[in-house]
């Protein structure tokens, strides 16, 4: 018998963490919201304690040249705090340039509003969806 998970996309931001999930199959990412950096810690938590989650895919924010910038230190530190209140689930990091460009592309496409597209938030989880759905498309889940 099939055991049901779910993955668990992340889209860290200074002010504001995106989070999206998988389908119990791990077929499709839908967003599911925005906490801050603290909340969406305690947020994850949550669910982890609700849902079977397999792994975590975090967005690793790398320069356009693919080098190593100043926001990965960031998303480090908050992967540290993270593996610290969530031991048990492994973490991928995955390379997130131009996910804010596709989440607006895909914002557009889906007919959203110019005004809510400028909804930071918005952007943010549809950012973590398209993360997640990168990864899903990329390891054949």
């Amino acid at each position: 018998m099939q055991e049901y998970s779910r993955l668990v996309g992340i889209d860290v931001g200074k002010k504001r963490v995106g989070i999206a999930q998988t389908d119990l199959l791990k077929t499709i990412a839908s967003p599911v919201g925005t906490w801050n950096p603290e909340e969406a810690i305690s947020h994850l938590k949550t669910i982890v304690q609700q849902n079977k989650v397999e792994r975590f895919v975090i967005g690793w924010p790398l320069e356009p040249d693919g080098t190593e910038g100043r926001s990965t230190a960031m998303v480090a530190a908050f992967i540290k705090k993270l593996e610290a209140v969530i031991p048990d689930v492994p973490i991928s990091r995955i390379d997130e340039r131009h996910t804010s460009v596709k989440a607006m592309q895909l914002m557009i496409e889906a007919g959203i509003p110019k005004k809510k597209r400028r909804e930071k938030q918005r952007v943010d989880k549809i950012a973590a969806a398209v993360i997640l759905q990168h990864y899903l498309d990329e390891y054949e889940y």
